[in-house]
């Protein structure tokens, strides 16, 4: 039986989250059928919850040069054919699927809004302080704004591994970031502060579980975590293993360059 806009509204409200704002990652496959499919989901969130936002991340912007700074997780001159693929990022490109139909669909709702990062904008609706708060210096600077207005993390089908907030609190711990390229009408831009790897992200999840909210909608788990609690516990895991929540992948360029970084410094994590 398919998933009804009644099913999804009475699942989101069973979390309890009331007028907290959220920052949601989803997966649409994750529920099953759904009458109206993503649209239907944008609207159940949009309905349950007062502040809203998404990511609307687009990497078909994005450009490897040929050369550039040393030590940025990276293989330069590799990236020709995607280079020529490129496009010029809009505020009306869509989201990237990687990131799913679920924000496309909260994307083009009436009175959504959208970052201009090149890589890594964000949508929302009623969310406008939130998104204010992004630059291109600092574009994870919405997630500590939400979490400041005792905002939440709502994993719609999906696990740790898509959630952006430990981005946020990687670098609130300290952990390195990079630098990648977009390609604007401007021209092509430098983006400072690009995440590594969350292929590990999960192993977070013992370390919140007695934080987190849980309610099955369909065939998908929906997990809800305090932003505060995430942080509180991305920031304490990396401060006693600097190499935590790395992934496990031998050729993961930015993972080993964490960890190599840590080798020349002679540390013993």
């Amino acid at each position: 039986m398919s998933l009804r806009l009644r099913d999804l509204l009475l699942g989101l409200r069973q979390l309890g989250l009331g007028e907290a704002p959220v920052i949601v990652h989803a997966s649409l496959s994750a529920f099953g059928e759904v009458d109206g499919g993503a649209e239907t989901a944008a609207a159940a969130l949009a309905t349950v919850f007062h502040s809203l936002v998404a990511p609307a991340f687009t990497y078909k912007t994005m450009l490897t040069p040929r050369v550039g700074p040393p030590e940025n997780g990276i293989i330069y001159g590799m990236g020709k054919d995607q280079n020529r693929m490129a496009e010029f990022f809009t505020p009306h490109m869509p989201v990237d699927p990687l990131i799913g139909a679920i924000p496309e669909a909260i994307r083009r709702r009436a009175g959504a809004e959208r970052t201009s990062h090149p890589i890594l904008s964000f949508t929302g609706l009623r969310a406008e302080k939130f998104l204010a708060a992004q630059t291109l210096a600092e574009p994870f600077a919405p997630l500590g704004t939400l979490e400041a207005a005792g905002g939440w993390v709502v994993l719609l089908g999906v696990n740790h591994t898509v959630n952006t907030s430990i981005h946020y609190a990687e670098k609130l711990a300290g952990r390195r970031t990079f630098t990648r390229w977009a390609l604007t009408p401007r021209g092509v831009v430098e983006c400072p502060n690009f995440p590594g790897c969350s292929a590990g992200f999960e192993a977070i999840r013992p370390d919140v579980e007695r934080y987190t909210r849980t309610v099955q909608i369909g065939e998908a788990r929906v997990q809800a975590v305090p932003l505060k609690m995430l942080f509180r516990a991305v920031t304490a895991r990396l401060r006693q293993d600097p190499l935590a929540l790395l992934c496990r992948d031998e050729e993961c360029e930015r993972c080993n360059e964490i960890r190599d970084g840590f080798k020349k410094k002679g540390a013993n994590p």
